[in-house]
């Protein structure tokens, strides 16, 4: 069952960027489609953290290269409903093809849909998902959808199909960073102080991530969520105290 997620109150804060306004005329809504963290991140390191179930409780397990714990995933081992409604996107869509899975996520847009960020959780895990959704965002031209994703293979193969309504921003932190500079992706890299973002702008409320006029316009994000105790970037989120509003889930 394919269901998509009224967005968190920071990223309703869209509704404030005059860019953005014409998508969410008329009672139009911003909705976010989402996967299990880490499980369908195929390409990433730094923040690669994922919920395994042991006797029936959820624990997270970090990669090997994490820094940073993923702060989807910490949403998921705290929140069953959360846990639930992604792994059953991902077990609805894991074994169709790219047609089935265009028909599917399309079928389930909500009605009142204006902007969906794609990802709040999970990746573009294969080439077939990445192309369902430019197809998707071709076939609804009145709809902006945005996202960040470690998937640059992917998008650098395909990214003559990606429509101009896919707003899309490469993350640091993955297994081909390389790519970000060689190939001038627009990109988004988690810092842990204000000052740790020199001169690239904080997005503090996906702003700048959702917003077409900003596209070729790199950003950084401060470091959010529960990180492990006594690490660096728990240190780092206990500083910052939620400036930017990232205690709001």
């Amino acid at each position: 069952m394919i269901r998509y997620s009224i967005a968190n109150a920071k990223i309703q804060a869209l509704r404030t960027v005059k860019a953005l306004r014409s998508y969410l005329a008329e009672g139009r809504k911003v909705f976010s489609f989402d996967l299990l963290s880490g499980v369908t991140c195929p390409f990433a390191r730094q923040c690669l953290s994922k919920v395994t179930i042991v006797n029936g409780r959820r624990t997270i397990v970090d990669g090997a290269g994490t820094i940073f714990r993923c702060f989807s995933a910490t949403q998921e081992a705290a929140f069953t409903a959360t846990y639930n409604r992604r792994a059953e996107n991902f077990e609805s869509l894991r074994r169709l093809n790219q047609r089935e899975m265009v028909d599917t996520l399309s079928e389930a847009l909500p009605p009142t849909a204006g902007i969906v960020r794609l990802h709040v959780g999970g990746d573009f895990y294969n080439r077939s998902y990445f192309r369902a959704w430019s197809e998707i965002a071709r076939l609804h031209p009145g709809i902006l959808f945005y996202g960040y994703t470690k998937s640059l293979p992917y998008w650098l193969e395909y990214r003559r199909q990606v429509p101009d309504n896919l707003v899309l921003t490469a993350s640091y932190g993955g297994r081909h960073d390389a790519l970000i500079r060689a190939e001038r992706f627009r990109f988004a890299r988690v810092v842990y102080t204000v000052k740790g973002a020199g001169r690239l702008p904080i997005d503090h409320d996906d702003s700048h991530a959702a917003d077409p006029t900003q596209r070729r316009r790199s950003f950084a994000l401060l470091i959010h969520g529960v990180q492990p105790a006594g690490s660096e970037a728990g240190v780092a989120v206990r500083t910052l105290n939620g400036l930017g509003s990232y205690t709001r889930r």
